[in-house]
């Protein structure tokens, strides 16, 4: 058994042994309270971080995994990561992987040994398709940050708060010397090589590929329900949360 395991559960038994309480408040969202040992005792939820650590040990089907092409400034493309995407992946993410993609409807031009960027939406979204790039690169609280950025009102302008707020160690100067410099071109490049790789061609954004497949079938039922499509599409053993049915994306759930 592995030795964080057996750590941790020593804990959980002297904890219940103990009838040990948190000592001080939980700051954690609900997303970071298993993030670590502190979190999970500081919120009171050791016993359930135990218990989905075990799922994912025991885990016996791959992760749905969710490939989305996007632009940053393309309404459609906001709203979905903000209120369909981001909010699955909370609830699942146990079984749903999530790849993002920020190019979308953009063209790339050779400039040397560079490339030049023009956006669907503007410079303001080639800015912020390559801070959203960058953001990929650099921190594992990408997500977060993009979400963030994504459901505020300026989505480019919201960045440096977003990612004060998510990842408190990442400088937003580096951000900036990643957006400025070399290595933002060449992720925006990649991109674009992704993208214009994709069969079939996109058409439009948000462009959905799951399990490397992209049918309009597909698209419509993730745009519709994505916590319901990816229940149905995970092949293991259904988590807690998938014990319920959403007919629609905003209805109401329904037990079997």
């Amino acid at each position: 058994m592995n030795v964080r395991i057996s750590l941790l559960l020593l804990v959980a038994a002297w904890l219940q042994s103990s009838s040990a309480v948190p000592s001080t408040p939980c700051y954690y969202p609900p997303s970071e309270m298993c993030s670590s040992l502190e979190a999970a005792v500081r919120c009171g939820v050791l016993r359930s971080c135990l218990e989905a650590n075990f799922t994912k040990l025991f885990r016996t089907a791959e992760p749905v995994q969710l490939d989305l092409y996007y632009e940053t400034l393309c309404p459609g493309c906001r709203m979905f990561i903000s209120e369909v995407l981001f909010p699955t992946w909370v609830l699942l993410k146990d079984i749903l992987s999530v790849n993002l993609v920020p190019y979308g409807n953009a063209q790339e031009t050779p400039d040397g040994d560079h490339y030049q960027f023009e956006c669907q939406h503007g410079e303001e979204e080639c800015l912020g398709n390559m801070i959203e790039a960058c953001l990929l690169n650099m921190t594992d609280k990408a997500f977060h940050i993009i979400y963030c950025m994504e459901s505020s009102v300026d989505v480019v302008n919201a960045a440096e708060s977003c990612v004060a707020l998510y990842s408190s160690d990442l400088r937003w100067d580096a951000v900036v010397n990643c957006v400025k410099g070399d290595q933002g071109n060449k992720l925006m490049h990649q991109n674009a090589l992704k993208t214009d790789a994709l069969q079939p061609p996109h058409e439009y954004v948000p462009w959905i590929v799951i399990n490397g497949v992209h049918t309009e079938k597909l698209q419509q039922d993730a745009m519709a329900s994505l916590f319901t499509l990816v229940c149905n599409m995970y092949k293991g053993p259904k988590p807690e949360a998938c014990g319920g049915k959403c007919s629609h994306f905003r209805s109401y759930c329904t037990k079997d």
